[in-house]
């Protein structure tokens, strides 16, 4: 039996049913009001910058995650095949950089950066900046043809050619409502008329209701296409038959356990931190203590490990080898969808330019 333990989830409710009401939700109601005005008006009448280079925004609905970073990381390798230049443009977050930086992936720490960009410079060139704008501009200076946003579709700072909105069949869009009674970061509505389709994203083998048809049927009457892509798990070691405890900082760690379950191994317990968390050396030594006694393997995401990799030698000994590290991709099956946005993208960029 899997036992949950570590950070509890402060804002649990978020992620009900749309039809079960919560409390909390009903209480903080009208400041959800004030925050979706706000929002609305933002992403209504904002005259974000332009760039002369394509830009494609892959962003969320909602808080924490959906799927994002391995979207963008499959937009950037398709990008690169099609004999293009891509550069990814992040906010860092969780990182300590002010400015605008070009992430070293052999010598940045997640601590500067935030942990994505390092795992998204794997695969592209990448800028962080609050900046959007300033971020794309010195990827263009370092040659870059092709802008790959990472999230910002809501914050409207830099102007994009193609926004698609990733949202996870598991968790769909919560309760619905908005930022601090849901999870939603603007009216769905208003997004919906800022996106140009949607990319519903469910594992490999989806266990319960798809809870991103909702908002896939909203997106149909507003006459946005929608696209299907499966988050396959890879492991970098043998899992059949093996024993795990696993524990992960990131915004829907139940996504991670489940995905080590499908490999084959048995999660015996968990341990959930709060996205993006840094971890520290006694963290570190509980966790091993922990799974020493009970005779099973530490196991984690490759996000939380490049944040552990910072760790060093802190947490006494070599234990980095001790723990079994778990990644993900994504399956668009036979449907050319990465081929034909990145098309798209550009020839939306050619019309724009056109008006310049």
């Amino acid at each position: 039996m899997t036992k949950r333990s570590g950070a509890a989830d402060a804002a649990s409710f978020w992620w009900r049913k749309p039809d079960r009401l919560d409390w909390r939700a009903a209480l903080l109601s009208p400041l959800a009001a004030i925050y979706g005005a706000v929002a609305r008006k933002r992403m209504m009448q904002a005259t974000p910058p332009q760039i002369a280079m394509p830009v494609l925004c892959i962003g969320n609905f909602t808080v924490g995650g959906a799927g994002k970073t391995p979207t963008c990381i499959a937009f950037a390798q398709a990008a690169t095949a099609a004999g293009l230049k891509p550069g990814i443009v992040s906010r860092g977050y969780g990182g300590t950089f002010r400015g605008v930086h070009l992430v070293d992936g052999t010598k940045d720490t997640a601590k500067l950066t935030g942990d994505e960009p390092l795992l998204l410079a794997r695969h592209a060139m990448v800028a962080v900046s609050a900046d959007r704008f300033a971020a794309a501009k010195i990827l263009q200076h370092h040659g870059c043809d092709f802008i790959i946003m990472d999230d910002g579709f809501q914050s409207m700072r830099l102007h994009y050619d193609y926004a698609l909105l990733v949202v996870d069949a598991v968790r769909g869009i919560g309760n619905g409502r908005i930022i601090p009674a849901g999870p939603v970061r603007a009216p769905v509505m208003t997004q919906l008329q800022q996106a140009s389709a949607l990319l519903r994203i469910s594992p490999n083998h989806l266990q319960g209701d798809d809870a991103a048809l909702t908002v896939i049927r909203m997106a149909a009457r507003a006459n946005k296409p929608f696209f299907d892509a499966k988050l396959v798990s890879i492991a970098h070691q043998p899992v059949e038959g093996q024993r795990y405890l696993a524990f992960a900082g990131i915004g829907n760690p139940q996504k991670f356990y489940s995905s080590v379950q499908e490999l084959g191994g048995e999660v015996v317990i968990n341990r959930s931190f709060g996205d993006h968390y840094s971890y520290r050396p006694e963290d570190i030594r509980l966790l091993l203590n922990d799974a020493r006694n009970a005779g099973l393997v530490l196991a984690t995401t490759a996000k939380d490990y490049v944040r552990l990799s910072q760790l060093g030698h802190a947490a006494q000994g070599d234990w980095l080898k001790e723990i079994a590290v778990f990644d993900v991709e994504l399956d668009f099956g036979r449907v050319n969808v990465l081929e034909r946005v990145i098309k798209t993208t550009r020839q939306n960029y050619l019309d724009r330019s056109l008006k310049l």
